[in-house]
């Protein structure tokens, strides 16, 4: 990845979604140091990918209708990258103008030379069957949910970014755009662990940041204010929840563990802890929530509420 213009350093954290990013006043990289399974079961025990091969063979015992279709996108692949690549070509290629099998070979170059992909790829399934009361087996995440293949997509089209093959990865965003309704420049860093619950309508700006272990939920957009150049779009901490339609526009900080509500139009930084609600939104409470453990924090636990706090 390309170094952290807006001085974010990772710090290690003993969670299987990766490492923790903390605001530090002189950060130089984006890159985590991360706990996530390996990239491929090449490497080693793949307890993701073997997990998902199980549950697509059970499906695909109980309902025959189901066999070819799992057998082609999972049964038959040699690793999760593999099957990701051949997902996602099926789902934005174009008949006759962008053929399924260059894409398909592109998005697996792409995700090859940038294994952390294919480690936030299980962290991000992983979060979809922990917090996700929908989701009952990741299989159905992997080959249904347009949020995890929508960010997905995204992973890939961020290699190329970073490699400076931007055309390659401008035509990434703008059919998982068309295709999935998520819009993610691919120029933004997204860390590991992350749930886009139902998606639909999320707007994420080219030089926005987000953290480990968040969860943002349909029609969010992390934009900028029209007014400004440069570095101009949010950066969003680690177990970070933000409801539906919330819109957080320049760039400004949401600190570790805060809850942003469904609706709000956030304009100035959001401490860690708290929650922000309203338009334009405040803060909810007389101070900060304690910090919690980042297994406790709402981009895990998925708690909208907040208990008796008043504004």
């Amino acid at each position: 990845m390309a170094a952290c213009v807006d001085k974010w350093q990772p710090t290690h954290a003993g969670r299987l979604s990766g490492a923790i990013y903390r605001f530090l006043p002189d950060g130089a990289t984006d890159r985590a140091v991360t706990t996530a399974a390996p990239a491929s079961a090449s490497g080693g025990d793949d307890d993701v990918w073997e997990e998902l091969r199980a549950e697509a063979q059970a499906d695909a015992d109980a309902e025959p209708l189901l066999r070819k279709f799992y057998g082609d996108l999972v049964l038959t692949r040699q690793s999760l990258e593999a099957a990701l690549a051949a997902h996602l070509s099926a789902k934005l290629c174009i008949p006759g103008v962008l053929p399924q099998d260059a894409l398909r070979d592109l998005l697996a170059a792409a995700l090859a030379a940038h294994p952390d992909a294919g480690r936030a790829t299980r962290a991000d399934l992983r979060a979809a069957r922990d917090r996700d009361a929908a989701c009952e087996r990741m299989v159905h995440c992997f080959l249904y949910y347009k949020g995890f293949l929508a960010l997905q997509a995204h992973r890939a089209a961020h290699g190329l970014w970073s490699d400076g093959r931007s055309a390659a990865a401008l035509l990434l965003q703008s059919r998982a755009s068309e295709v999935f309704g998520v819009d993610i420049h691919p120029g933004a860093r997204i860390g590991s662990g992350i749930l886009f619950d139902h998606a639909t309508g999320i707007v994420i700006g080219e030089t926005a940041v987000v953290g480990n272990d968040v969860s943002i939920l349909h029609g969010v957009t992390l934009g900028g204010t029209g007014k400004e150049s440069g570095d101009r779009h949010p950066k969003v901490g680690d177990g970070v929840l933000i409801g539906a339609g919330a819109s957080v526009l320049g760039n400004v900080r949401i600190g570790a563990g805060a809850k942003i509500g469904a609706g709000a139009v956030v304009l100035r930084d959001v401490p860690e802890g708290t929650t922000a609600v309203g338009n334009p939104a405040k803060a909810v409470g007389k101070k900060a929530v304690p910090q919690r453990r980042p297994e406790e924090q709402p981009g895990v636990t998925m708690e909208q509420g907040w208990s008796d706090y008043v504004i």
